[in-house]
């Protein structure tokens, strides 16, 4: 006999160290109301079939088992929207085939021992928010962008070094936790995540941000403590001479010479359309393959500087702001966040 708590559409069997989950002593009526199940805290080494009998189930609390698989029977919760899993011991193998097709809005498999995200959750076109955090992800997949609707993605605590440009795809992301990973640096395609709120980069590898990352208009929270990241400029770095080839592509380009595919092999053409322009608007310059990296410090808020990559076409372009480390705050091509676009920057 179980001595669990129940209140109108609630059942609560936490913390009554469980093997097994029998349903008998439950009432058909009362398993058509349950709408929440708390099976938390217990000894479960499994999920029971047994939870299939609340056809009506919208709520499952399964954290804190030592939970190794999950049954086929969960893809029977028709009305399943938020399934917690909290501390357990799944792996990729732990989650049933068709788990993919459960309407499922809020999922967290945080403290588990997944190493790579299941695939299966890529289908879950409904989620909202998608929690991955401490577990021993080494990367992310492409198919995440899939997820259009997520709102909140948290995957801190693994060891996750990229960041897939597919993130970008998230048109409705407004948390995105990537705390505590391997992560060296960030896609410029971040540009595209309009709805983002809060970005939180702690404890990674990171030694610079994309100029890009300027454009997240909503950006409110940005923690990037305990990264590398630059505390001076850049100003002796590798350069590699351009070719020959760059060389007459940079004067073609540059004094706008005129060609067509009349004048040019198809290959060249191919190429100088490659051309990218010099970021100094002091300078007219293109470059192709060789550049030089630069480091430009914008200020945020006022009293936050951050590093942000941009490039140059040679070592002799020197921005406004890369001359001397104490002139960017001056020079007049400075780019600044106002402090009423981002409210806080955690840097250390």
């Amino acid at each position: 006999i179980y001595l669990f708590t129940t209140v109108d559409g609630v059942l609560d069997f936490s913390r009554l160290r469980l093997n097994t989950l029998s349903v008998d002593s439950i009432s058909d009526e009362k398993k058509k109301d349950t709408r929440q199940l708390y099976l938390g805290y217990n000894r479960l080494a499994s999920l029971p079939t047994s939870v299939a009998v609340f056809c009506n189930l919208e709520f499952l609390d399964i954290s804190n088992n030592g939970l190794s698989s999950i049954c086929e029977d969960i893809t029977r919760l028709s009305r399943l929207r938020c399934l917690l899993a909290k501390n357990n011991r799944l792996v990729e193998a732990s989650l049933p085939k068709d788990f993919g097709s459960l309407p499922l809005e809020v999922l967290n498999f945080s403290g588990n021992r997944f190493e790579e995200i299941p695939l299966q959750c890529m289908k879950l076109l409904r989620l909202h928010s998608l929690s991955l955090g401490g577990n021993r992800l080494t990367s992310i997949p492409s198919e995440i962008g899939n997820l259009s609707r997520l709102e909140v993605l948290y995957l801190g605590g693994n060891l996750i070094s990229a960041i897939p440009p597919e993130v970008a795809n998230l048109p409705s992301l407004s948390y995105l936790v990537l705390c505590d990973n391997r992560i060296q640096s960030v896609p410029p395609q971040f540009t595209r995540l309009h709805s983002l709120r809060s970005l939180s980069l702690h404890n990674n590898l990171l030694t610079y941000l994309p100029r890009e990352i300027l454009n997240l208009v909503h950006l409110q929270e940005l923690s990037l403590r305990g990264n590398p990241l630059v505390v001076r400029f850049v100003k002796e770095m590798m350069y590699d001479p351009p070719s020959l080839l760059e060389l007459a592509g940079r004067t073609v380009k540059s004094r706008n010479l005129p060609y067509s595919p009349r004048d040019l092999p198809s290959n060249l053409l191919r190429y100088l359309d490659l051309g990218s322009k010099c970021p100094n608007p002091k300078c007219a310059g293109v470059y192709f393959d060789s550049c030089v990296r630069q480091i430009k410090f914008v200020d945020f808020c006022g009293k936050y500087r951050l590093p942000l990559m941009h490039y140059l076409c040679s070592p002799e372009c020197t921005s406004p702001c890369s001359s001397n480390p104490q002139s960017d705050a001056d020079s007049e091509d400075e780019t600044s966040v106002p402090a009423d676009r981002l409210q806080r920057v955690l840097l250390g």
